[in-house]
């Protein structure tokens, strides 16, 4: 791996690009990060350019309240789009002079959502003709995923990749991937593990505003690219670390929530003396506090936001970051019509390509005018705002604007992300606005910011969104327009038209799909029980040992779907365990059987088609059509599907059922949920199959047997217990393995792949298990009757707590990949069966729903933490820095 740092400049022209406001700032010894630094102790240490690029900011986060903040991203701090992106170019140079010309050629930019869109954007600009990609988090319809990956530690983690054109990513140039901030190097493992999997190439190169890794991570890229045999550069504008003394964290989250409790005030002072009323703090939040004291105690910065007007000279230290309106009269709205050119992307949320590249800068300057052209004559300061991920436009249109105008135009957009505000100008986050999201975001409604906008001094704010965003939600009285309006004379609203790419035409399906398979032939269920939608791999060998694929898996070297784990056997003890477990649960599973499955015939079908998704979800599958049987003599085909996390539904499968059913009827069927993978990994894998194929119809709602997690409509209980089903592995799910996907045994024709144990029949357990429920459908079914019909009157709109939950897990415990978290009794007993588990987390007083998985922690050595106001019963965790050596010569599990 090479390290540009140690070969080229650091400071990345930024004299070149700092305005005469910056350098005022930086003579008068103002810091945008010694507020923070005062009073948690917090050292920036590094590169003499750092002050000068970054800032700092607190936030409410339970592994690092303090946030950095860049003054040259045009993200939260508005600064000159100049600076903005000459910064991105310049990178953009550095690594083509990296790459060489010829090498140059054939790249691809990767940039991330949302915060640094625009830098990769720009570094593509700077590059030369190299095509450029961002992720998203906003799912199109009709555009199918190339891939997607988690970010742990973000505040909204799930970036999806839809390219235009699939080949985009499927080239063996080299991958230019650009974030913001290096500061673990946990996103960029993730991306490249995900990407590698699907797309494997020699060359990445990693490109950052500034690298803040600690002296603990700074191997771990270089570690990575020997592991997966590729090379990884890396190139940053500046680096330094973050020096953090003991308690910090603590320190940190009671100062947020000290300040957060003085803005929730209904009434309170503000540094020139002024009161603001409830309805005040209420739509403007910005956290700030009193009572601080001490000097700035640091030099540099860039881009810092001028005294507030109306403050006499600027806000008392530590003054509240609460924004009046700044006239009595709201300021005056109005569009402005770009004419955007027709064909030309907003961004790069689908690709942008060289053509797209100079058609858009020949639209710029006739843009430019028509914007200046709508301001008003006396306006002599001017923002133009962007919007969450469209940060590019924006940026081009008031670099292009600057050029036109005599104003000062600066730059900045809207954010997800939410920051503590705190009106000091020794703090990076000056006011913050707040407004509802206004483009029907796929997660559901929330809070959107705009900061150190309000008090800015701008004559005039020219908010550029694309056309999905502009709803009623953005012209609300509580929308953004009108919380600019409150703060500025004059607001422009431009409409950039939002890029959808044509759905390719659906390609030719084989004329042909095998019938399914069906016992005794294949599985030890009869054979009306359940059609197999897979192929047989009994005769293949995919077993390997469990610390093998665990290193494979975390390594990136592959995927866990392209082999098996050796099957465990349970030991007398654990049998005895297990049979205990069915006969206290029984009835309970019987009652969460009939109540999904009224559910079901009351809401979803009078004849569902049942689809599990194997294996988990076959066991359901086969008592739900056994209960809509006993209570209504309905006689339900069922099959089971092949699910993969990260590659989506057999396709084929989906096929062979539309062929045959009605996919309207189509109910697909899974045990439980745990954080809400698998079913974000169906409904995406659903909108990919009607992009491909054009068939419409399934629904992506499943239903489960229990949903702890909170992540679908159809349950029969959201309680997290012991179902016994997920005790064992293939003995009490007829003897078939989970499914394979390797693309040397599965061709793009064939259904995914499984095996069936025939050699296991002398411990299967799976029709006792069945009958043993079966058994007590006729106790429970008026109970069942009652339950129904108080579910089907509730409120269950998933609320994804369980996703939270896991967010808040990987954060307090240091774990970089969320699907290391298994929470769940059933996906912590799969985490002890197949995985390299660390420790499990069990709710403090937890009974004997945890008897199988305490048994199981002690045979591996594995501990059990008692956790207060765990939502989960207990939560597994798969060992987060797993090679061999992280067991020891007995197997079980060692400490990190």
């Amino acid at each position: 791996m090479t390290d540009a740092r140690a070969h080229t400049p650091v400071d990345n022209g930024r004299h070149e690009y700092m305005t005469e406001r910056a350098r005022a700032d930086e003579r008068a010894g103002v810091w945008s990060g010694s507020w923070v630094a005062e009073r948690l102790g917090v050292e920036l240490a590094g590169d003499d350019t750092l002050p000068g690029l970054l800032g700092l900011a607190l936030r409410r986060n339970p592994k690092r309240a303090h946030l950095l903040v860049s003054n040259v991203l045009g993200k939260h701090v508005p600064q000159s789009p100049s600076v903005v992106h000459g910064h991105g170019v310049a990178l953009g140079r550095r690594v083509r002079d990296l790459l060489g010309a010829e090498t140059a050629a054939r790249a691809v930019v990767l940039g991330y959502a949302e915060t640094a869109t625009g830098l990769g954007h720009s570094v593509a600009d700077g590059l030369g003709p190299a095509p450029y990609l961002h992720s998203t988090r906003r799912p199109v319809a009709g555009v199918a995923r190339a891939g997607g990956f988690e970010e742990s530690h973000s505040h909204a983690t799930s970036h999806l990749l839809l390219p235009e054109d699939p080949a985009l990513l499927a080239g063996d140039g080299p991958l230019v991937l650009v974030d913001d901030e290096f500061s673990t190097g946990n996103t960029v493992l993730n991306t490249v593990r995900a990407l590698h999997e699907r797309y494997p190439r020699k060359r990445y190169v990693v490109v950052a505003l500034v690298d803040m890794r600690s002296p603990a991570d700074v191997g771990r890229l270089e570690d990575f690219a020997r592991e997966i045999g590729a090379r990884v550069d890396l190139v940053t504008a500046a680096s330094g670390t973050v020096r953090l003394p003991d308690g910090v964290l603590e320190k940190g989250q009671e100062l947020v929530a000290r300040y957060e409790a003085l803005a929730a005030e209904p009434t309170r002072g503000r540094g020139s003396g002024e009161v603001s009323g409830p309805a005040e703090t209420s739509r403007d939040v910005a956290a700030g506090g009193t009572g601080a004291t001490g000097g700035t105690g640091a030099t540099g910065g860039t881009g810092a936001t001028p005294p507030l007007p109306g403050r006499g000279g600027g806000p008392a230290r530590g003054a509240v970051g609460l924004e009046p309106s700044t006239s009595s009269t709201p300021g005056s709205v109005a569009r402005v019509d770009l004419h955007w050119p027709a064909g030309v992307p907003d961004g790069g949320r689908h690709g942008f390509t060289a053509d797209h590249r100079h058609r858009l800068e020949a639209a710029l300057p006739g843009m430019a005018r028509r914007i200046a052209g709508a301001l008003p004559a006396e306006a002599r300061r001017v923002l133009v705002l962007g919007f969450e991920e469209l940060m590019y436009a924006p940026l081009r249109l008031a670099h292009t604007l600057e050029q036109t105008v005599d104003a000062e135009v600066r730059y900045s957009t809207t954010t997800r992300s939410p920051v503590l505000a705190v009106d000091d100008p020794g703090y990076a986050i000056r006011t913050r606005l707040v407004f509802p999201a206004h483009d029907d975001p796929a997660d559901g409604p929330g809070e959107r910011y705009a900061y150190n906008v309000a008090g800015a001094g701008f004559d005039a704010v020219v908010a550029v969104v694309d056309s999905a965003a502009d709803t009623p939600a953005l012209h609300a009285s509580d929308g953004l327009l009108a919380r600019l309006a409150d703060h500025t004379p004059h607001v422009l609203l431009a409409v950039v038209p939002s890029y959808v790419p044509q759905a390719p035409h659906a390609p030719e399906r084989p004329l042909m799909l095998p019938e399914p398979l069906r016992g005794p032939d294949f599985s030890s269920y009869a054979p009306d029980e359940v059609g197999w939608l897979l192929q047989d791999l009994s005769d293949v060998t995919l077993e390997a040992p469990t610390e093998e694929r665990e290193e494979a898996i975390q390594s990136g070297g592959a995927h866990y779907a392209e082999s098996l784990p050796v099957e465990y056997q349970p030991s007398e003890q654990y049998q005895e365990l297990f049979h205990a477990a069915l006969e206290t649960s029984a009835a309970r599973l019987a009652r969460a059987v009939g109540a999904v499955t009224e559910i079901v015939l009351t809401e979803r079908s009078p004849r569902p088609v049942l689809v599990s998704l194997a294996r988990a979800g076959t066991p359901v599958g086969i008592l739900m059509r056994r209960w809509a049987q006993f209570r209504h003599g309905l006689d339900l085909p069922h099959y089971a599907v092949s699910i993969v996390r990260g590659r989506g539904i057999d396709a084929n499968a989906l096929r062979w059922l539309a062929d045959r059913h009605d996919p309207a009827d189509v109910v697909f069927v899974d045990g439980w949920t745990g954080k809400g993978a698998i079913t974000r990994e169906l409904a995406a894998a659903l909108r990919d199959f009607e992009t491909t194929d054009g068939i419409t119809g399934f629904d992506p709602e499943i239903a489960v047997l229990a949903d702890p997690g909170s992540c679908v409509r159809t349950y029969g209980t959201r309680d997290d217990f012991l179902i016994p089903s997920a005790c064992l592995n293939s003995t009490v799910s007829g003897l078939i393995s989970r499914t394979v996907l390797r693309a040397d045994l599965v061709g793009p024709h064939d259904f995914h792949g499984a095996k069936f144990y025939r050699e296991l029949a002398g411990a299967d357990l799976s029709t006792a298990f069945l009958d043993a429920v079966t058994a007590r459908f006729p106790d429970v079914a008026d109970t069942v009757d009652a339950q129904a019909k108080d579910l089907l009157s509730a409120d269950r709109t998933p609320t994804w707590e369980g996703w939270a939950a896991v967010e808040r897990i990987s954060e307090e415990y240091g774990i970089d990949d969320v699907n290391l978290v298994k929470p769940g009794v059933g996906e912590t007993t799969r985490v002890m069966l197949r995985r390299v588990p660390w420790k499990v987390l069990a709710r403090a007083g937890a009974g004997a729903d945890l008897d199988h998985v305490r048994l199981l922690a002690e045979q591996r050595g594995v501990p059990v933490e008692e956790v207060a106001d765990l939502p989960y019963t207990c939560v597994g965790l798969i060992h987060p820095k797993y090679t061999r050596g992280a067991t020891g010569a007995d197997g079980k599990a060692v400490a990190l």
